[in-house]
């Protein structure tokens, strides 16, 4: 008999990963060519071309036990002197190899920093729309998820509702930017506000609270936006970054957490880092990966594949009168449906094979996600299907937000 917790978890399994296998049934039946899954974000971009080769060049050249082998649980020092060393020219920090931990993943990173922080009960905030696992993260330590809604004129983090929220038990804010569902960049006046904020609120209370920034989209930015470096503006701070999405290598389960220099109890924090890595089960983040990854530091995916599946769904989208964001960065549209009820229309929506995620997974009902990293032709075979979709509420056009 499985735990009480897994029922409750099983029973609520993610909706994403749901539309991701309706779609593989919907394509067995009128054929993959004729199915649109817009549902997960996986990564259709190929990885750069020399990952091959540094993968073949690592397992030919380098000692064996040194590619597969066991390391320090924060990962080998020599990747991580490197990502750091690439991290402070990026960002004109001075950071060191003590302050990065191979992780994962994002997820694994975000597991073992709450695993780091969390007392039972404690409380972590983040805003909506968010990825829906960093409820079940917060839950894995006996932590509460605290939401604040979603500001939806600008889907900037809201902070007047952010200081009604904060109480002794808030331990930590969780920020995803670029974000996931909408594309948002947070702005640079935005983390300024929020630092400022929670500098305010460690004062008040008398207590520590700190800010984790998941980034696996960093790179993934369009028309020359830029991603504020959260470790500028607030000490307490962490940055959770993946290659997943950087180098298109999601099944690789590799990344880093970055820990700030100037972080109190510093050292307890890498201590409990480690040892988190370790008895979550990670142990360490994949040995081989690190070494290619430190190998191809300046590389990067052609994000203006993103760009041009962004600009074709996005233009289309407005021109049947869908209000919506235009994104920044990801890979991902956030419209707002045209009923109260996203989840009915996500289901209309497969009547013409479109599989799209309602908003209440990410906790903004009344608006889905939709998922571009597919290809330019799929895309351009899906736009009669939403055109139907559009006609069968009657939409008109209306006004384009920028």
């Amino acid at each position: 008999m499985i735990s009480q917790k897994m029922k409750t978890l099983v029973s609520n399994n993610s909706t994403i990963r749901a539309m991701f296998e309706e779609g593989k049934k919907l394509s067995k039946i009128y054929g993959e060519e004729n199915v649109f899954d817009y549902s997960i974000g996986n990564p259709n971009v190929e990885p750069p071309e020399n990952i091959k080769s540094i993968i073949n060049e690592i397992l030919n050249e380098e000692v064996p036990n040194l590619v597969h082998g066991y390391m320090n649980n924060s990962g080998y020092e020599d990747v991580r002197a490197e990502i750091s060393s690439f991290v402070n020219k990026k960002h004109s920090l001075n950071l060191s190899k003590d302050n990065i931990i191979m992780t994962c993943g994002a997820a694994g990173g975000l597991n073992i920093t709450l695993k780091t922080l969390l007392n039972p009960d404690d409380e972590v905030i983040t805003f909506a729309p968010f990825f829906g696992e960093y409820k079940n993260y917060v839950e894995n330590f006996d932590g509460k998820l605290i939401i604040v809604p979603a500001d939806t004129s600008t889907f900037e983090p809201n902070l007047d509702v952010l200081r009604e929220k904060i109480t002794s038990k808030t331990k930590a804010i969780i920020i995803n930017t670029p974000n996931n569902p909408t594309g948002v960049i947070y702005s640079e006046q935005a983390i300024k506000d929020l630092s400022s904020l929670l500098n305010e609120k460690q004062k008040e209370l008398n207590t520590s609270i700190y800010l984790i920034s998941d980034e696996p989209y960093r790179e993934i930015v369009y028309d020359d936006a830029t991603v504020p470096c959260i470790l500028k503006y607030y000490s307490n701070s962490f940055i959770g970054y993946s290659y997943s999405k950087s180098l298109s290598l999601p099944g690789e389960r590799i990344g880093y957490v970055v820990i700030n220099k100037d972080m109190e109890d510093f050292n307890d924090v890498i201590s409990s880092l480690n040892v988190a890595n370790r008895i979550l089960g990670f142990v360490n983040a994949p040995s081989l990966f690190q070494r290619v990854v430190a190998k191809c530091l300046d590389a990067e995916v052609d994000v203006n594949i993103y760009k041009k599946n962004r600009d074709l769904l996005y233009n289309h989208l407005v021109e049947l009168g869908f209000t919506c964001h235009k994104p920044q960065g990801a890979f991902y549209l956030f419209p707002k449906a045209p009923i109260e009820d996203d989840k009915k229309f996500c289901e209309d929506a497969k009547k013409f094979n479109l599989l799209l995620v309602p908003g209440s997974a990410f906790g903004c009902p009344g608006y889905v996600r939709i998922s571009y990293c597919i290809s330019y032709e799929k895309i351009e075979n899906s736009l009669p299907a939403f055109d139907k979709l559009a006609k069968l509420y009657s939409l008109r056009h209306c006004k384009i937000n920028n």
